[in-house]
């Protein structure tokens, strides 16, 4: 029987043994009950948790979850998106390689491939993800191309199913950050992509309590990772974090399904606003090309010169300041208040969006309530 992935989420019976909460096995180790088995183990003769920073039954239920909404053979979790992304990439390259990503990367996936690869001698070539013929001229050679879409900040989506067939024909990995969307409303896998990361820090964990990563993709890729990086990197996801996540499954299409709702609604009156110049939201400019099957509430806006962001921001009432999203909370971080600040990570970086930019969460609440607080918060910003 072909199962929906609500009830996929919501049945852990496969899981559970008949408790109907996943257990926690929350162990550093696992013991073996003979020497023979033990000896067995090593052989690669049979499978048996034995350490917890590399293979704990309640994240082995979270990664075999994720994998099977993305459509993917295999999981690996991490103890952040971060993590995740860092892990697939280092089992890919080598010293002298040449990767290609696109612009308006997640800032730390960006740092990681300009500054930290750039240490080992491997070169990114960031390029404009909307335009194929640029992408078909500088992936040859590359090893990988990293994908987000849509992209932060910009909210740019990509020609998945164009770049994936690009990618096969050059023989390079393709790898995309699927966070925005969440496997509920769009999976780059059906497109041909190979890998799929996600922080699971954001609509996996919805509630702002989890700091989380994944990887999905083929057997034989998930298992190079976990081979040649992640036994040795020690990022790993703790039991109790995934069985957070595990809970936060059961309600993902239910709390999606409201964001839609709230994200396309508050976009929609953003749109006609005298103080807003441009919205950033891929439901208001259908693309023929996108993956997309429904759609998340992070967007982003442009305000005229003539309102105040600082003023803006503390007139506001629900949307509180703060980094992340995903959670059931609403939120907005201006651009102005991060770009080429160097207290942060120590790194002054200016991501090329502009200085009038602020990018919005919109939460779980009522969302008439939103918009009279950021149609308020306006009218006290405007010089």
């Amino acid at each position: 029987m072909k199962k929906s992935k609500q009830t996929l989420l919501v049945n852990d019976q496969h899981y559970s043994k008949g408790a109907v909460a996943p257990p926690i096995y929350q162990s550093s180790l696992f013991s073996f009950e003979t020497y023979e088995q033990l000896e067995s183990f090593y052989n690669g003769d049979i499978k048996h948790a034995i350490y917890s920073r590399v293979d704990n039954p309640t994240v082995e239920m979270f990664e075999e979850k994720m994998a099977l909404l993305e459509g993917a053979q295999a999981g690996a979790a991490y103890a952040s998106g971060i993590a995740a992304i860092s892990n697939v990439i280092l089992s890919l390259v080598e010293k002298g390689d040449k990767v290609l990503a696109v612009e308006n990367v997640y800032p730390d996936t960006y740092r990681l491939l300009k500054d930290i690869c750039h240490k080992f001698g491997i070169e990114t070539e960031f390029v404009d993800g909307s335009d194929l013929d640029q992408i078909e001229k500088s992936i040859i050679g590359k090893k990988f191309i990293y994908l987000e879409s849509p992209s932060t900040s910009v909210m740019g989506e990509q020609n998945l199913a164009a770049i994936a067939a690009l990618a096969k024909k050059n023989n390079v990995v393709s790898i995309i950050d699927n966070s925005w969307a969440s496997p509920i409303f769009q999976n780059p896998i059906e497109h041909g992509i190979d890998i799929v990361v996600h922080s699971a820090s954001n609509y996996i964990s919805g509630h702002s309590d989890v700091v989380a990563g994944i990887a999905v993709g083929k057997k034989d890729i998930i298992n190079k990772i976990k081979t040649e990086t992640s036994a040795y990197l020690g990022a790993k996801l703790s039991a109790h974090e995934a069985s957070l996540l595990l809970r936060s499954l059961r309600t993902l299409p239910l709390r999606l399904k409201q964001h839609e709702e709230n994200g396309l609604f508050i976009a929609e009156k953003l749109k006609t606003h005298d103080a807003v110049t441009k919205v950033n939201h891929p439901g208001l400019a259908r693309l023929s090309y996108s993956a997309l099957k429904g759609y998340g509430s992070l967007m982003s806006l442009e305000v005229a010169e003539n309102v105040n962001i600082p003023n803006f921001c503390n007139a506001l009432e629900l949307f509180r300041l703060g980094v992340s999203w995903g959670g059931y909370e609403s939120l907005i971080m201006p651009a102005i208040a991060a770009i080429n600040k160097g207290g942060y990570l120590n790194s002054a970086v200016d991501f090329g969006v502009p200085k009038n930019l602020i990018r919005i969460f919109v939460g779980l609440e009522q969302k008439e309530d939103l918009w009279l607080d950021i149609d308020n918060a306006f009218k006290k910003a405007i010089g």
